[in-house]
């Protein structure tokens, strides 16, 4: 998704897969707390990729699901305004969080990444500045939803998957995602829509 071809050793850095990403961020992480400004400040524009994914890995946690998909729409909305990364109030920006949270997802998240690595990869580049914004507005929409449709886990997996894709820069994927995701946003207003219909048919006979 980058527009200039890197050389081998930024091609490297720039192309690093999820899992390695993860597991750089665990090993060099302050012993006793972090910051999500340390955090952004160790992946720049790949930033927006990775707190989309940790979001919504934290998502597929019982019983704080909607919560954290609706967090999600932070830095999906900052993507549409185009922003090179996420931006937090610096009040939260500079909190300490403890590593061992941290540690723990980590050690959750990266066994199944490699695995889904083997399927997911850098191809088919895409515009990057674009599709950034493409990626944020779906996420924002399935979020939406979520606030009509609160059932747990339809819209943090659509998110799941795309914000992967579109970390490990696989434009194949990531579209197919990106036209699965806008499906379910379809089919849920849809049913939300339909509600309404019944639930004016049921007053109407009062």
């Amino acid at each position: 998704m980058r527009h200039p071809k890197p050389t081998p050793a930024a091609d490297e850095e720039v192309f690093a897969p999820a899992s390695v990403l993860l597991q750089r961020l665990h090993d060099e992480a302050p012993t006793d707390h972090f910051t999500l400004g340390w955090l952004m400040g160790r992946l720049h524009e790949r930033s927006f990729g990775l707190i989309m994914l940790l979001l919504a890995v934290v998502a597929i946690t019982p019983g704080i699901s909607i919560v954290a998909g609706l967090l999600l729409m932070i830095p999906a909305l900052q993507m549409i305004a185009g922003q090179d990364m996420p931006v937090f109030p610096r009040r939260i920006a500079v909190r300490p969080l403890p590593t061992r949270h941290l540690a723990a997802l980590v050690q959750r998240a990266v066994p199944v990444l490699r695995y889904l690595e083997k399927l997911i990869h850098p191809r088919w580049p895409t515009p990057f500045d674009a599709t950034k914004r493409v990626v944020g507005a779906v996420v924002v929409l399935l979020n939406i939803t979520l606030v009509f449709t609160p059932v747990p886990l339809s819209n943090v997996v659509p998110a799941l998957v795309i914000a992967l894709t579109y970390l490990e820069e696989d434009g194949l994927l990531l579209s197919i995602a990106l036209l699965v995701g806008v499906v379910v946003v379809a089919v849920e207003l849809a049913a939300v829509w339909e509600t309404i219909l019944g639930a004016k048919w049921i007053f109407g006979l009062w």
